[in-house]
């Protein structure tokens, strides 16, 4: 005869409910005790931990926080996995059925996580950072389970047993929805620490998760933050491993411009101003918080605005210099038949070039119909270029592009390997090539060597 349950979980708001836990218990992972409910409390995101240990602990246990069962998720369509994927799946089932797995842009990530989906056999929330990339995860989700498949996110609301729900709208519903789903996913993971997405993994309880990356590092160290919630790195992959088999061979190519007489002039004073600031306030921009020192000082004196307003003149000057445009110009008239991207750092220079040159503008300013109309033009070859400033930057599946414009961005090495992932998805004869577009003697060389930091561009260095 089984023992009465001693134990009872329950969910609320985003947090395990444990009531009558015996006293020797109160040792469970992350549990405290909550002295005016005569309850313990717990993080949801504890759920499989503490599950187990009162498991290990034979604590007969009722569970009324789970609101998933186990379902059968078949694939409409046979998926064989090439080998890297074939390692990432085991490694992940290895781990617990949880992890992050760390894969190029084009290798894959979507078709390893339906695998994943069909094995784990939960009810599954896909989180994803942008409109684009949800109605792509529908698409895929759609072609491979005989499934309705949820949306949250755009104006859409519908929760089903495969959902697929943009950061924002899953940060919502989190604390009254956290309990529904078994599985979940991050796509770009790499969000999920910040000050507000981390709720969407914290307020959860599902005991399988999956993270998906190209770049799991954040500049804030927060990685660490991460892997404890999604049970650690299970496998990585890097881009020059995969080239020339899962990606396409590639090239990178640094041109550097030199500035307009008129454009020097005022780029060095401007220049001179900001750096004379910075070493009369004796701010060392190099160090962590370099930045924050130099954001501070400049708000306190009509001379720390004007340094302020002379750092944006420069960068300016620099990212948008005029030879910058003859220059693209050319390289579109030796890439007649190719399909290109070309990237800035902001909106207005990109609108700037799209009003120059023709061409159609993506930025997160366009509507969505629009921005669908423009991807699908891009892919069908009715248009053969497209610019962007961050839109493209990660998660949309552009595998017809072939050539990258860095006209500027950040010294983000996540921002540079994702433009370059962009262009990366094999086909037959491709051979991808990056172009970076750097004003010479301007602090623009620094940006670009800050982001080259990786070891997709070691040998171009």
């Amino acid at each position: 005869m089984k023992p009465e349950p001693t134990t009872e979980l329950a969910f609320d708001k985003g947090t395990l409910v444990i009531r009558h836990l015996a006293e020797e218990h109160t040792g469970l992972p992350g549990v405290q005790w909550d002295a005016r409910t005569l309850t313990h409390r717990a993080p949801a995101w504890r759920y499989r931990e503490l599950v187990l240990a009162l498991r290990e602990k034979k604590v007969p246990l009722r569970d009324h926080a789970r609101q998933f069962e186990p379902i059968a998720l078949p694939l409409k369509r046979t998926i064989v996995p090439r080998p890297f994927q074939a390692s990432a799946r085991d490694a992940w089932m290895a781990n617990g059925q949880q992890g992050v797995v760390v894969l190029p842009t084009g290798a894959g990530k979507t078709v390893l996580a339906v695998l994943l989906i069909s094995l784990t056999e939960r009810p599954t929330l896909v989180h994803v950072p942008t409109i684009d990339l949800m109605h792509q995860w529908i698409d895929v989700l759609g072609q491979h389970f005989d499934e309705p498949i949820g949306a949250l996110g755009g104006g859409s609301h519908e929760i089903e047993r495969l959902t697929v729900a943009t950061y924002d709208s899953a940060l919502i519903h989190a604390t009254n929805r956290g309990n529904a789903f078994g599985f979940v996913i991050y796509d770009e993971c790499h969000h999920l620490p910040s000050d507000q997405y981390q709720f969407t993994a914290l307020a959860t309880l599902a005991p399988f998760r999956l993270g998906l990356t190209a770049t799991p590092e954040r500049a804030d160290g927060r990685e660490a933050q991460l892997f404890e919630w999604l049970g650690g790195l299970c496998y990585s992959a890097h881009i020059d491993e995969l080239e020339g088999d899962t990606l396409a061979p590639y090239v990178v190519k640094t041109i550097e411009i030199d500035l307009l007489e008129e454009e020097r002039e005022a780029y060095e004073e401007a220049r001179g101003r900001y750096i004379d600031f910075l070493r009369s306030e004796r701010i060392d921009m190099g160090s962590p918080r370099g930045w924050q020192t130099f954001i501070y000082r400049s708000s306190l004196t009509q001379e720390g605005r004007q340094a302020f307003q002379s750092y944006l003149a420069q960068k300016r000057l620099s990212q948008a210099a005029a030879g910058k445009e003859a220059t693209i110009w050319q390289l579109l008239q030796e890439h007649r038949e190719d399909r290109i991207l070309i990237f800035t750092q902001d909106n207005e220079m990109a609108y700037r070039l799209g009003r120059l040159l023709f061409l159609p503008v993506l930025t997160h300013q366009t509507k969505i119909k629009e921005r669908k109309a423009f991807l699908d033009a891009f892919r069908a070859g009715t248009y053969r270029i497209l610019v962007t400033s961050k839109v493209l930057n990660e998660g949309v599946d552009v595998p017809e592009a072939n050539i990258a414009i860095v006209v500027s961005g950040s010294g983000s090495i996540r921002e540079h390997v994702q433009r370059l992932g962009r262009v990366l998805r094999a086909r037959a004869g491709k051979e991808a090539i990056l172009y970076e577009l750097v004003a010479r003697d301007t602090g623009e060389f620094y940006v670009n060597q800050r982001r080259r930091q990786h070891r997709a561009y070691e040998r171009f260095s």
